[in-house]
């Protein structure tokens, strides 16, 4: 009986690892029971460190070079296999896009329930999980009555904290036999933009507002400036002035910033949806009268073309 945590990595180790730990942690110590994580990647050494704190027992570390970039047939039957051994009672891993596949795939060869996408998560006599659902217009709080019980949590969410200070034992393994029908040589990062829009501590979103594919670069000086993630509306993507990527809302990302700037939106509620957990949103519309007044903590009533590039240069000025 114990809590399995998946920890995310792409080459390191994701921050979504690490506060998947911290939820699990609240949750391994509230039902009374072991904590261990699994690593699945090309190494974890030099990263040990960073899992100290979360009163993990043992982190199971199967660790190949054909392991490095994600793949479903090589991590979802280590999972498995794993959960079974462990006779794991609940797992949590990460609501990204990988972990998203990771944890629909382990669940179905589980045969058992799966919450995707939570916000938060604890355990009272059974797993709770708190989810947005019909399009965050309504909170709910699920009850997962399978075991073991399994959900994905939603990056940038939970707060990272370390409480106990011993580093857990590292169980090394081999790969097992798996035949990988698809096996990826090299990743190759986007052009434009560094961070994953889900992942991102800061996304810059541009909106109808913007005019035209011509204007983008106003809001991506700002983004890039504030080292932050590139985001657009549907209205943005359905025009083909940027890829559907970047798209956030109901029908794109649902992302969770620590900041969220929306230039030139207008904040239809299927926006709304992918973006009205960030802690703090910042709106810039010409419009007084635009939904996304009503859910923003700051809002700049005014001209993005002119907005955009003094708070551009007012970046730049105090990082020197």
């Amino acid at each position: 009986m114990s809590v399995l945590v998946l920890l995310e990595q792409r080459g390191a180790l994701n921050p979504c690892a690490l506060e998947a730990a911290t939820a699990a942690s609240a949750i391994a110590k509230s039902a009374g029971l072991e904590l261990n994580a699994v690593y699945i990647g090309q190494s974890l050494a030099g990263q040990e460190g960073e899992l100290a704190g979360f009163g993990l027992k043992k982190v199971y570390a199967y660790e190949n070079t054909r392991l490095g970039h994600y793949s479903n047939d090589g991590y979802v039957p280590i999972v498995r296999e794993l959960a079974q051994e462990l006779g794991a009672t609940v797992i949590i891993g990460s609501a990204s896009a990988q972990g998203k596949e990771l944890c629909a795939s382990v669940a179905g060869r589980l045969g058992v329930e799966l919450v995707q996408d939570a916000i938060a998560c604890r355990w009272d006599k059974g797993l709770h999980a708190t989810k947005p659902v019909y399009a965050g217009k309504v909170i709910s709080d699920v009850v997962i009555n399978d075991s073991p019980a399994m959900l994905s949590l939603r990056p940038n969410v939970t707060v990272i904290e370390r409480v106990f200070g011993a580093t857990p034992e590292i169980v090394r393994r081999d790969m097992p036999e798996v035949s990988l029908r698809t096996v990826i040589q090299k990743a190759a990062e986007a052009t434009t933009g560094t961070v994953e829009l889900t992942e991102a501590k800061i996304v810059i979103s541009a909106g109808r507002g913007v005019g035209g594919p011509e204007n983008l670069p106003v809001v991506e000086a700002l983004a890039n400036a504030m080292g932050a993630a590139f985001g657009a509306s549907r209205a943005v993507v359905d025009a083909g002035w940027i890829h559907h990527s970047h798209q956030v809302g109901q029908t794109g990302k649902v992302v969770s910033p620590d900041i969220y700037v929306a230039c030139g939106i207008s904040g239809a509620i299927q926006h709304q949806a992918g973006m009205r957990t960030s802690r703090i949103i910042v709106a810039i519309n010409k419009d007084p009268q635009a939904n996304i007044f009503k859910i923003c903590d700051y809002g700049i009533v005014g001209d993005l073309f002119e907005i955009c590039p003094l708070l551009t240069e007012a970046v730049l000025q105090a990082k020197g």
